[in-house]
């Protein structure tokens, strides 16, 4: 029997890459999943392809601002209501404004922090109370690299550097209820959206160079941790931060 028969995850940002892969990789060890994002062109598109890639699979889509309390209050509720349960949260939303400090606006700076870390606290407190009620969760946030500093991404490095030190908060704050918290830490990963970006090759070579592994990640990667540490098998590792980067850190 597939390990998540019978859970229920919500993952955020489920219209980007590494959202949709990670549902996809949830629903295929028989988890229903529920695919939530603020762009709804996007979400039905992710969607399609998490049933395609998983005949049969218990997915479907939610419309939602992580910034707005009330919206995911609304989500969660609705997947409770509907499924009387809600096991697993993967936050993979947001993004980077990338900018010197000098010039970086205030704008540039509060709204990635206003989805990458606000965001990320409202999504981990609405979808606690349903675990704490049950006794058991799995939260994921999808922090990343740049965690530990990058130059030209004071506002993304600060917002990513905050989800780590909710998650690792979390973990000791819910963990007596058996709900574990840990942090994903992705380096340069290969989506459709970086590969749209005019600097790609660019900065796909001095990731190669600078990786460890020889290679660039790709969402596979990324979805194989989440999927372990929303297991059962994962139930004694907690705050802990996973680099999915290849061997590339700082």
């Amino acid at each position: 029997m597939p390990q998540l028969e019978g859970h229920v995850a919500l993952v955020t940002g489920g219209a980007g890459g590494l959202g949709a892969r990670t549902a996809q990789a949830l629903a295929a060890d028989g988890a229903a999943v529920v695919l939530a994002d603020i762009d709804e062109s996007a979400l039905e598109r992710a969607l399609a392809r998490v049933r395609e890639a998983v005949p049969g699979a218990r997915v479907r889509a939610d419309v939602v601002d992580v910034t707005d309390s009330t919206a995911v209050r609304d989500t969660v509720r609705r997947i409770v209501d509907a499924d009387d349960r809600l096991d697993i949260l993967v936050t993979s939303h947001g993004f980077p404004r990338d900018g010197r400090l000098v010039e970086m606006s205030d704008e540039q700076w509060s709204h990635v922090i206003d989805v990458c870390l606000t965001g990320t606290f409202i999504c981990v407190r609405e979808a606690a109370r349903p675990m704490i009620k049950r006794g058991y969760g799995r939260i994921v946030t999808v922090a990343s690299r740049a965690w530990h500093g990058n130059p030209g991404q004071a506002n993304y490095s600060a917002a990513k550097a905050g989800v780590v030190g909710l998650t690792r908060s979390v973990a000791k704050e819910l963990g007596r209820f058996s709900i574990t918290a840990n942090a994903i830490a992705p380096g340069l990963i290969e989506t459709e959206s970086l590969r749209r970006l005019e600097t790609f090759d660019q900065i796909a070579e001095r990731a190669r160079r600078d990786n460890s592994i020889k290679r660039l990640g790709v969402p596979d990667d990324v979805a194989a941790a989440v999927r372990y540490l929303v297991s059962p098998d994962a139930g004694f590792l907690t705050g802990e931060v996973v680099h999915v980067s290849g061997g590339r850190f700082g």
